[in-house]
């Protein structure tokens, strides 16, 4: 398992190491010890997996503390274009995003921690989305940053996302006050 650092601190890629042959492939999606070896102490006690169809469009959703969570995230079947948002207020990255696309043949996996926000658009017909979290899921802990706030230009590859009626409403980036 190989980790990738990307332009913001403590959000890495993650690229498995697969074996294929004939029969078909092996990976490992998750070994404690490999994140140990990055210096990171997650507990993992709630998976969470979601299909959605072509343009849906998920975010960008984080809990508050004390109930904020980090997430190892990947695609099962199908694509998408994965954004973190990084809403720790004291990170020099503050209010940067990163991107990167998840899919079923690149295998590639990205873990975001707490202190950012989260959302993804899917490119392809049942896609189906896998989040490990280390934390469970709380209703009013709950935030969301409005997807298509121009102060954040995040391109996600769609022209009229398919949205739940709470990523319509999201909070303005300029208005948001972190909690991180």
């Amino acid at each position: 398992m190989e980790f990738i650092s990307t332009p913001i601190k403590d959000l890495y890629i993650i690229q498995p190491k697969v074996f294929e042959d004939s029969r078909g492939h092996f990976f490992e999606n998750y070994t404690e010890k490999s994140f140990l070896e990055k210096n990171i102490h997650a507990k993992f006690i709630q998976d969470n997996q979601s299909l959605s169809q072509k343009g849906v469009l998920r975010g960008l959703h984080f809990q508050n503390p004390p109930h904020s969570q980090g997430k190892l995230v990947r695609v099962i079947k199908g694509a998408v274009l994965d954004v973190a948002l990084d809403i720790r207020k004291n990170s020099p990255t503050y209010g940067k995003h990163f991107t990167i696309e998840l899919n079923e043949h690149n295998k590639t996996m990205l873990w975001v921690p707490e202190g950012f926000a989260h959302g993804f658009s899917t490119l392809e017909d049942n896609t189906i989305f896998l989040y490990k979290c280390t934390n469970y899921y709380n209703k009013e802990s709950e935030g969301c940053i409005l997807w298509n706030d121009p102060s954040l230009n995040i391109n996600w590859k769609l022209s009229n996302p398919i949205l739940s009626d709470k990523d319509k409403i999201g909070l303005p980036f300029p208005e948001f006050k972190s909690n991180f």
